[in-house]
């Protein structure tokens, strides 16, 4: 998702971005007027090419971070599952403010499961430590 962001970006350099917002809010039978809709067209009049060139790199350097672990794991390297559990445990306390500031099953079960994700890969961190120290001595 975030290559493919990254790779639509640049379409949208020197384009009427607040035209196209409203074109895509009418598109979903959206109110343009209500909450949630005029935020994502008052943003979209905002955005400057700079901003979105920014936005498009950053979204290129995720996909080539992601790549680069699912690489390292699919060949078992260490340093990957090391990535892994890393970048895992990033996202615990964006999950956790949101829990903070919404309690809902849905956000509960988001955060159970990254921790589950982070906890598998420091178990198997640590399998692999101990396998590692069997086979050296």
């Amino acid at each position: 998702m975030a290559l493919a962001v990254a790779s639509g970006l640049p379409l949208l350099l020197h384009k009427d971005l607040q035209d196209m917002a409203l074109r895509l809010v009418e598109h979903a039978h959206l109110n343009p007027a209500a909450h949630y809709p005029s935020i994502f067209i008052t943003a979209a009049d905002h955005m400057e090419n700079a901003n979105l060139t920014l936005l498009a790199l950053g979204a290129a350097a995720y996909s080539l971070f992601r790549f680069v672990e699912a690489f390292g794991l699919y060949h078992e390297a260490a340093w990957a599952e090391v990535l892994a559990a890393f970048s895992s445990a990033l996202y615990l306390p964006i999950e956790i403010t949101e829990l903070v500031r919404r309690l809902s099953l849905i956000s509960a079960g988001v955060l159970v499961l990254n921790i589950a994700v982070v906890a598998i890969a420091v178990l198997a961190l640590a399998q692999q430590k101990k396998v590692k120290h069997r086979t050296a001595t």
